[in-house]
């Protein structure tokens, strides 16, 4: 009887998944919401550290939420995009003050804490508490695009589209669909990847319309990448490193001297003081929030 493309990627899954904290049987949901949230546009490899520091200092949705967010935003050190942490400290408050402390299970209360969108509740919801939902990053979008419809490259995401080719891919079995949602998310990363993907180590290679129709190159519309060096980005980084470093608030002097450009840097700093991630203190220093 012929397997499904399912049960090829949970069998590769089997004997190829990495050795990861959040994926460890004892992780509980607070453990796997960190890790979603940091993992966003973030390498695993970076990810590490961070998040293991992160939970001994904050085990429980209650110890970070009695903490302020600057402590928050100083832990997250060099991960990018910093507002996540932000968003996970409200996160951690919205838990304690509306769940009791808990992480709650359900898929519209997931959506409904601070911060958490379509993608990280549901991989909460599946990989936290093993409910049936269709976990969708960019990785899985490749691994359709590729194994299914013969395309090189997903192109620009669509949420609704995406997740119903997604949800035609999971196994009616519940566990069996979470193991699926695991493996083919692991698939994208090691093997499906977006340059130099390792074709001949595929368990999909004798299925995939990609690979059959001779990996053609892809002429669709594409996601373009995001460049950093030079950017208001970087700027904002370079500013908020200052407060992160220092014991306590600074001089405006002290972050004018990261970044000549004076137009480029009073708009970072403007960004930093709109996302409440640094505040302006009364006697003109600044601070990271609290």
């Amino acid at each position: 009887m012929p397997t499904t493309l399912a049960a090829d990627v949970t069998a590769w899954y089997a004997r190829a998944a990495r050795d990861l904290p959040w994926r460890a049987p004892d992780a509980g949901p607070w453990a796997v919401l960190v890790s979603e949230v940091m993992l966003q546009q973030t390498p695993v490899r970076r990810v590490l550290p961070a998040y293991q520091a992160w939970l001994r200092r904050w085990p429980t949705p209650a110890a970070l939420a009695a903490d302020e967010p600057g402590d928050a935003v100083r832990a997250w050190g060099k991960l990018g995009y910093p507002r996540r942490a932000l968003r996970l400290h409200a996160c951690a408050r919205a838990i304690v003050a509306e769940h009791g402390g808990t992480v709650p299970r359900e898929l519209d209360e997931l959506l409904a804490l601070p911060g958490v969108g379509s993608y990280t509740a549901r991989a909460v919801a599946a990989f936290a508490f093993g409910l049936r939902h269709p976990v969708v990053d960019t990785n899985v979008r490749r691994v359709v695009a590729r194994a299914v419809h013969g395309r090189g490259e997903a192109g620009p995401p669509a949420t609704a589209r995406d997740l119903a080719e997604v949800t035609a891919l999971l196994p009616a079995d519940t566990g069996e669909a979470v193991r699926f949602s695991v493996a083919v998310m692991e698939l994208g990363a090691l093997v499906c990847t977006a340059r130099g993907p390792r074709c001949g180590e595929c368990p999909l290679i004798a299925r995939c319309a990609w690979n059959r129709a001779g990996r053609p190159e892809y002429s669709g519309p594409r996601v373009r990448p995001q460049r950093f060096a030079g950017t208001d980005r970087q700027v904002r980084g370079l500013l908020l490193d200052v407060l992160r470093e220092g014991p306590g608030p600074v001089t405006r002097t002290a972050l004018d001297a990261v970044w000549s450009e004076p137009v480029q840097r009073e708009r970072a700093l403007g960004a930093l003081l709109a996302d409440g991630l640094i505040h302006r203190l009364p006697d003109g220093r600044y601070a990271l929030p609290r």
